[in-house]
Formats: structure tokens, C-alpha cells, sequence
């Protein structure tokens, strides 16, 4: 859950019929058993900044490591551990762009502004797309260049082939290419399974994670030229614990996290890195209008005892779009829920 919605989860109360939603919407340590162990400090440049890691081995592994300046060490014994360079790491960690271009759909408001906000403020060319909301979009792209980023603003439906192609032409045709994409645009059409219509179903499956899959591949063919791009998919709770009266929604945030993990084996070989962000509570103008009883059933499901902030989310989501150190995750789903799940 993240964006405008709140919900309270089925486990909270079993005989609770009200329903709030949860999830996003638009808005090197070597070890052995041996004791005898030896260790370097091998020294990394993150973006010009020279940065000393600790890399430790241990028992019967053998371990070649260059450093910087070529020279290396070596650790032997029976098992045969192949590892990266330092001179190779540092180099594709330094590879980070001064200003890279950063398309964040479904950025006019909630999570989606927040992240568009943050990766502005550090320096990105933001493309905030919308898909309604033109007025807020402007505002969000004003906001970012006050903060002394660059943005553009271009509407489109992030389900529909043809709008996807629009968004990433833009994009390319100011800047010249796309460094990181976020996929944040979602929707909700929340109701009971046996009242669901399919229409119900169908727009949220082809916005939340068709949608994903369209941006994805578009952003993709991109990255794979340079041979480098970060991609980050705002998933759910919701799609690790599923939710009462959130069948399609759970269904397609479940999708995120499984699609992630997929394309990031495929995009790996090319430097490019995919993640998934799947915020729990999020405060919003929904939750801020909840009852008590209902708010206290949720905050009974979070250990932290509060919501989370826009900001939270946006910050996690920055790291893995920016920081240098984020450059050897991908594949992963980060949480941020509070402690409401601890997968």
C-alpha cells in the first residue's frame, strides 16, 4: 500500500467488513570453517569519491582480487571462487552520470511526486508523467526546478502501447536517453472477489502490471545499448500478503515482485539493474480520514506504531536509482511497512 490508499488487513480482524486499501497507487564477505583468514582493503571511486572496502576470506577457497593499481593476491585452496576486479567494479561504479535522465510515471501526486521530488532535488532530469492530473504534474516539474533539477511533464496512460512509446520519445528526444525508470502508476478497484466485475479486474492487471511490462521494455531497449540503467518497480504488502476485497490489485502488485525478479536475471549481463519498493501504511488524505477503531486495528498490524511518510518510500527509492553503492543489488524486493510483514 502506498500513494492515497490505507487498508486494513483481513488479519487484523477477521469480522471487520470495512475495507481500506493498501498498496501503491497512481498517485565481500567470503567464509569458510578455517580459521586462518586474510584480508585487504582494495580502494573504490564512487563518482570521484575514493572510498576504502574490507574484503575478508577464510578457509579453502581460492579468491584472485586486483586491485586499482593491477596488482593482485590470491587465496588457495580446494574450491575455486571466480570474483570481478576492483579496477572493473570501480569503473562501472563510476559510470553514474552527472545528470541522469529519470522517467517516474504516475508522478503527480503521493509516492510518485515524492520520488519525482527526490531524484530532482539530487540532480536528475525528471520526465513526470501524469495521467489525469495535468495541473499537478505541472506543479510537481515547477517544484523540481526550483530545486535546481530539470523536468518535463507528459501525460499519458501507462497501459496503452502507443502512449508508453510517446512518453520515452520525449524523454529521448530532450535529453537523449533514459538512465533509471521508475514504474509507480497504479490504480485501485477495490471489492469483494465475488463482486468483482472484470472490467474491475482488467483495469487494474493492465495498468499495474502490464504497464510495467510495457515501460520496462521500452526503457530496456534503451539501456541495453549503453549497457547500463536502473529500473525500480513500486510494488505492495499487499502483493506479499495478499488483502481482503484486493484480489486484482494483490494479483498484479504479486506480479511486480515475480517480474522483477525476472527481468533482472535477464538485464543483469548488460549492468542493468531491476529492484521492486513494496511499501505497506502510507500516509495520505485517506488514511488522515479513517475512524479511530479502524486506525487502531491498523496500527495493532504495525510493530513501528505509525504510517509511513511519501518520503520514506522516496528516499529507498533514490538509493537504488542513485547511489553508486546500489550498483550490486538488483533482483530485490525492499520492504517498507513498518514491520507490518517481515518476509
Amino acid at each position: 500500500m502506498a500513494g492515497a490508499a490505507g487498508a486494513l488487513c483481513a488479519a487484523a480482524t477477521s469480522s471487520c467488513a470495512t475495507t481500506v486499501r493498501l498498496g501503491a497507487t497512481a498517485s565481500a564477505r567470503l567464509v569458510s570453517s578455517s580459521s586462518a583468514a586474510a584480508s585487504f582493503a582494495p580502494q573504490h571511486y564512487f563518482g570521484g569519491l575514493r572510498q576504502s572496502s574490507s574484503l575478508h576470506a577464510s578457509g579453502p577457497a581460492r579468491l584472485r582480487v586486483a586491485n586499482v593499481e593491477g596488482s593482485s593476491r590470491s587465496f588457495t585452496s580446494g574450491v575455486k571462487a571466480q570474483v570481478a576486479t576492483t579496477e572493473t567494479a570501480a569503473t562501472e561504479t563510476s559510470k553514474l552520470v552527472e545528470a541522469p535522465v529519470t522517467i517516474v510515471t504516475g508522478a503527480s501526486r503521493g509516492i510518485g511526486k515524492a520520488v519525482a521530488l527526490a531524484l530532482g532535488a539530487a540532480g536528475a532530469k525528471v520526465l513526470v508523467n501524469y495521467a489525469r492530473s495535468a495541473k499537478e504534474a505541472e506543479d510537481v516539474a515547477k517544484q523540481i526546478e526550483e530545486l535546481g533539477g530539470s523536468a518535463i511533464v507528459v501525460g499519458g496512460d501507462m497501459s496503452k502501447e502507443a502512449d508508453v512509446e510517446a512518453v520515452f520519445k520525449a524523454a529521448v528526444d530532450k535529453w537523449g536517453t533514459v538512465d533509471i525508470l521508475v514504474n509507480n502508476a497504479g490504480i485501485t478497484r477495490d471489492t469483494l472477489l465475488m463482486r468483482m466485475k472484470k472490467s474491475q479486474w482488467d483495469e487494474v492487471i493492465e495498468l499495474n502490471l502490464t504497464g510495467v511490462f510495457l515501460c520496462t521494455q521500452a526503457a530496456a531497449k534503451i539501456m541495453m545499448k549503453k549497457r547500463k540503467g536502473r529500473i525500480i518497480n513500486i510494488s505492495s504488502v499487499v502483493g506479499a500478503s495478499g488483502n481482503a476485497g484486493q484480489a486484482n490489485y494483490a494479483a498484479a502488485k504479486a506480479g511486480v515482485i515475480g517480474f522483477t525478479k525476472s527481468v533482472a536475471r535477464e538485464y543483469a549481463s548488460r549492468n542493468i539493474t531491476v529492484n521492486a519498493v513494496a511499501p505497506g501504511f502510507i500516509a495520505s488524505d485517506m488514511t488522515a480520514k479513517l475512524g479511530a477503531d479502524i486506525e487502531k486495528k491498523i496500527m495493532d498490524t504495525i510493530p513501528l506504531g505509525r504510517y509511513g511518510q511519501v518520503e520514506e518510500v522516496a528516499g529507498a527509492v533514490k538509493y537504488l536509482a542513485l547511489d553508486p553503492s546500489a550498483a550490486y543489488i538488483t533482483g530485490q524486493c525492499l520492504h517498507i511497512n513498518g514491520g507490518m510483514l517481515m518476509p
